[in-house]
């Protein structure tokens, strides 16, 4: 008995008290006394095109903008001089204004059409489902200087297609490249190109939605538009106000089409047809760079603050 009370009395000994840490170097913890740079081994390569593609260009054109060249003493710093000077500048507001206008009727056709198709492609019921989808996202992977040269002579009523429609029936069509008639021509052209792309954006979001929200529907009783209203159209929320952010960023960067039309229809499409045409003309044509900067920035901002805006009415949720 007396050995055995020894005994016990050593093993307690030599027992960890709980809540101690253990003492074996293996189950120790390992100190490191240096930092892994793994994670940014692979982040570095991203951050440097970002900062050479993106953020540098971005801060030399603030930089530009902050600075005028004085035929007496060269480039001086005029602080934000170039910024009141656009916003004073009649030209740049009758470019917006145009561009805004462009955006409130071709952005919600444009989209209204491929939701349609989308609709209709994931509806079932359309027979050469890849080929219709094929035919409408084709138009897409045209690059945009070839489309607004082909649409170009589509429309020119003394080389192109409406002229030779007038030859053929004798009837006078209107002009699609006059000044009255351009800025549909423009949004006839920007829609052709993009409504494949938005439509594959939709039809990507629809073909996600659980069939047993379908089966759900049918066994309600709801019809086909009940299914497209209260199933399809919130279930593609979120790939509706991508699209709707995409095309006004892309109507305010209107310049390819206007640019290369320019040339077919000098006297509709003006130096200051779109705020890119105007900062672009001042820059290389008119060498006011700082100038050109300024209203660069002026439209980053304004595109930044009313797609931010987009997006925060978007993702709302409904109370």
């Amino acid at each position: 008995m007396k050995w055995m009370d020894m005994t016990t009395t050593s093993t307690a000994a030599t027992r960890p008290r709980a809540g101690a840490s253990p003492s074996s170097p293996s189950t120790a913890p390992i100190r490191r006394d240096k930092r892994r740079w793994t994670g940014w081994g692979f982040v570095l390569p991203f951050l440097a095109v970002f900062l050479v593609v993106l953020v540098a260009p971005v801060v030399y054109a603030i930089y530009l903008s902050l600075f005028q060249e004085k035929m007496i003493g060269g480039n001086a710093f005029v602080g934000f001089a170039n910024y009141a000077q656009a916003l004073g500048d009649p030209n740049f507001w009758d470019a917006l204004g145009r561009v805004a206008l462009f955006l409130v009727v071709q952005v919600p056709v444009m989209l209204v059409i491929a939701l349609a198709a989308a609709l209709a492609l994931d509806s079932a019921r359309l027979h050469l489902t890849s080929f219709f989808r094929i035919a409408i996202f084709l138009p897409y992977a045209v690059p945009a200087v070839v489309a607004a040269l082909m649409w170009g002579f589509i429309y020119g009523n003394r080389f192109g297609l409406v002229g030779n429609l007038e030859d053929l029936t004798g009837a006078a069509l209107p002009d699609l490249l006059s000044q009255s008639w351009i800025l549909a021509s423009i949004g006839n052209i920007v829609t052709w190109e993009f409504v494949g792309y938005n439509m594959l954006l939709f039809y990507a979001a629809l073909r996600v939605i659980s069939p047993d929200l379908y089966e759900a529907a049918e066994l309600d009783g709801a019809g086909p538009f009940r299914i497209v209203r209260d199933i399809k159209l919130p279930a593609i929320r979120g790939a509706l106000v991508i699209g709707v952010i995409f095309s006004i960023i892309g109507s305010f960067q209107l310049f390819n089409e206007p640019n290369i039309l320019q040339t077919l229809a000098p006297n509709s499409i003006s130096t200051y047809f779109t705020p890119n045409m105007y900062a672009y003309n001042l820059s290389f044509a008119g060498q006011q760079f700082n100038y050109s900067a300024a209203i660069a920035i002026i439209m980053g901002v304004l595109t930044m603050v009313v797609a931010y805006v987009v997006q925060l009415v978007g993702s709302r949720k409904d109370s």
